[in-house]
């Protein structure tokens, strides 16, 4: 129904949401097109480090990440109206730092999992993060390289 990038472009469109507002803002979106609300959106966005989640002054929010390319879908540009929403404020360090952090988990994981497929998207996302103006991620490519050459141990 709607791509990582199509949520990274509703999101956007409000610098950052809550993840309930988030859900509000796709399911208005699916109605007016008619279609069922999204279940699964938010989850494959931020799986797809579309997304970002990160900590603001006692909120978890949500915004758009380093693998994203933010995609306004149609019908899109009315909602800020429609939902009356305050977009929250975007502090770009915290969402970097948050995507670091994400990415050193990730990475662990995949290697414990010995998962190459994963590692190899992970590289991907490590050159996206330190092109948004992130910490260099060599050691962690390092890591993720050991998984893709299936030189794990």
């Amino acid at each position: 129904m709607f791509t990582p990038d199509e949520v990274a472009g509703v999101v956007d469109l409000f610098g950052a949401l809550t993840r309930e507002q988030a859900n509000a803002a796709l399911s208005e979106l699916a109605y007016r097109r008619g279609e069922e609300p999204p279940e699964d959106a938010i989850d494959d966005a931020l799986a797809a480090f579309a997304l970002v989640g990160f900590d603001h002054d006692g909120d978890r929010l949500v915004a758009p990440g380093p693998a994203a390319f933010p995609e306004l879908p149609e019908g899109a540009e009315d909602l800020p109206h429609i939902l009356d929403i305050d977009g929250g404020v975007v502090d770009r360090a915290a969402i970097a730092d948050a995507a670091v952090d994400r990415l050193r988990t990730e990475a662990v994981c995949a290697a414990t999992l010995d998962a190459s497929n994963r590692a190899t998207a992970l590289v991907d996302i490590s050159y996206d993060i330190e092109t948004w103006g992130g910490p260099d991620l060599a050691a962690i490519r390092a890591l993720l390289d050991t998984v893709r050459d299936g030189t794990n141990y």
